[in-house]
C-alpha cells in the first residue's frame, strides 16, 4: 500500500519503520523545515518505544539509555523517606529520534511538508500539501501530537482538557554539579512530594547521547498547579508577547515567572534538588493535558499515539503508546487481508489501551496535585502503558 504517515515524531517514525518493514510504500510528512529537536528532554525508556531498536536494529540499550536501580522519596529535608529497588530504563528524546530518523533515512522523510487536509476519493485518502500538492494514499496515519489538526478536524466536538497543572522541565549537565549531588541522583528516579504539588528527577544522556558518568544530564519534571484562565494565560506568555497554548520553550518564559520558580524550589524542595532546578539555565514548561476519544479510524485515515488519546505524563507512557499504537497496527495488518477489517480491529484494541492508561493517570495526578493522598508505596505509580509496571 502507499502509507502516508502525518508529522515525523517518534510515533510517526516508529509507524513508518514498523509499516515499510511489511514492505509498504511509506512517506512521513513533517511540517517543520528543520529536522526536529526536543530541547533534550527525558522520556522514561518503555519497552513499547525501545522495542525498534533492540528486534530491528540490534542496538544494546546500554549504548543510548541510563538505568537507575531506585525509587527513592525525599522529604523536605533532604532525608530518603522511602526507598526500593525497581529497574528503570531512561533515554532522552533527541537520543530516540536521531535513531528512528538515521534507521528510516531522509529520501521519504518530507521536511517543510505540511498537510493542510485529508479528504476522502474512493478507497483511498488525498492528502493536500502547503503549495497545492495534492497525493494520494491507500492509508494515512495521523500522528500529528497532542495539538493534532486532524483530530479536531475528524472529532469537531473534541475537547482537551486542562488538567489544572503545568510540567516545569530542565536538565542540567552533571559536569555543572556537585559531585555529591550527581552521586545522589545519579542512580535513582528520586521524587519529592509537597502539597499540591511534585517533582522528579533522573539522570539522561547527555546533549550528544553520551551516557556515560559525568557526561549525562541530570533532568527533572515538577508539576504546579496554575488557575486556567489569568493565571494559566500569563505563565504561558512568553517573552515575545505570544501566549501559547501547550508549551513555552526554552528562553522564552518570563524572568518573574523563573524568579518565582527558584524561589519556591529554595522554599519547598530539598536543597539537593532545588540547587539542580536553579542551575538550569533555560527551564521550559508544558501544559497538561488529558483527552479521550471516542474513534481512532475515519475510513482510510486513523489517528495514532498523542493524536488520539492525551494522557497525562504519570506513567511515563506516552511515547511508548505512539510506539504500541504502531505496532499493533503493523500486526493487525499482516492479521487481517482486508484493510478496513484490519483498522477496525486495531482500533477495538487501542481504544482500550489509551482508556485505561487515561483514567490510571488522572487518579495519580489527583492523588499528587490536589487530594494529598501520594503514597510513596502505591504500586500504580510505577511506569508502565498497560498497568503499573506493564
Amino acid at each position: 500500500m502507499r502509507i502516508a504517515i502525518v508529522g515525523g515524531s517518534l510515533g510517526g517514525l516508529t509507524a513508518a519503520l514498523v509499516l515499510r518493514d511489511l514492505g509498504h510504500d511509506v512517506t512521513v510528512h513533517e511540517r517543520s523545515p528543520v529536522p526536529l529537536e526536543q530541547r533534550g528532554a527525558g522520556i522514561g525508556l518503555m519497552p513499547e518505544t525501545s522495542r525498534y531498536f533492540t528486534e530491528r536494529l540490534g542496538v544494546d540499550l546500554d549504548t543510548m539509555s541510563i538505568t537507575t536501580d531506585h525509587i527513592r522519596h525525599l522529604d523536605r529535608t533532604g532525608a530518603s523517606i522511602h526507598d526500593h529497588l525497581h529497574t528503570y530504563r531512561f533515554s532522552s528524546w533527541n537520543t530516540i529520534y536521531r535513531g528512528l530518523v538515521n534507521a528510516f533515512g531522509t529520501k521519504r522523510y518530507l521536511l517543510s511538508h505540511e498537510v493542510t487536509s485529508i479528504s476522502h476519493i474512493n478507497q483511498a485518502a488525498v492528502l493536500h500539501i502547503n503549495g497545492g500538492v495534492n497525493i494520494e494514499a491507500d492509508l494515512v496515519v495521523c500522528a500529528d501530537g497532542v495539538a493534532s489538526r486532524f483530530r479536531r478536524d475528524l472529532l469537531p466536538t473534541f475537547v482537551q482538557r486542562y488538567a489544572g497543572y503545568v510540567a516545569w522541565r530542565g536538565m542540567v549537565p552533571e559536569a555543572e554539579l556537585a559531585p555529591h549531588i550527581t552521586s545522589a541522583l545519579g542512580d535513582a528516579l528520586t521524587y519529592s512530594v509537597m502539597a499540591n504539588s511534585h517533582i522528579l528527577v533522573y539522570p539522561i544522556p547527555g546533549a550528544d547521547g553520551s551516557v556515560e558518568p559525568g557526561k549525562r544530564l541530570i533532568n527533572y519534571v515538577w508539576y504546579r498547579n496554575y488557575l486556567a484562565g489569568a493565571e494559566l494565560d500569563d505563565v504561558l506568555t512568553g517573552t515575545d508577547g505570544v501566549t501559547r497554548e501547550v508549551s513555552v520553550p526554552p528562553g522564552l518564559s518570563r524572568e518573574h515567572h523563573l524568579n518565582e520558580v527558584r524561589t519556591h524550589a529554595a522554599a519547598r524542595l530539598p536543597e539537593i534538588i532545588s540547587t539542580v532546578v536553579s542551575a538550569t539555565k533555560q527551564p521550559f514548561l508544558q501544559v497538561v493535558f488529558d483527552a479521550d476519544v471516542e474513534q481512532m479510524v475515519f475510513g482510510r485515515v486513523c489517528l495514532l499515539g498523542d493524536a488520539a488519546w492525551v494522557a497525562r505524563p504519570h506513567a511515563a507512557a506516552g511515547t511508548a503508546k505512539a510506539a504500541d499504537d504502531a505496532w499493533a497496527l503493523a500486526d493487525a495488518l499482516c492479521v487481517h487481508s482486508n484493510v478496513d477489517d484490519a483498522l477496525r480491529s486495531w482500533e477495538t484494541s487501542q481504544m482500550a489501551v489509551g482508556r485505561q492508561l487515561v483514567d490510571r493517570t488522572r487518579r495519580i495526578g489527583a492523588q499528587s496535585q490536589f487530594d494529598g493522598t501520594w503514597r510513596p508505596d502505591d504500586r500504580e505509580h510505577i511506569f508502565g502503558l498497560k498497568g503499573p509496571g506493564q
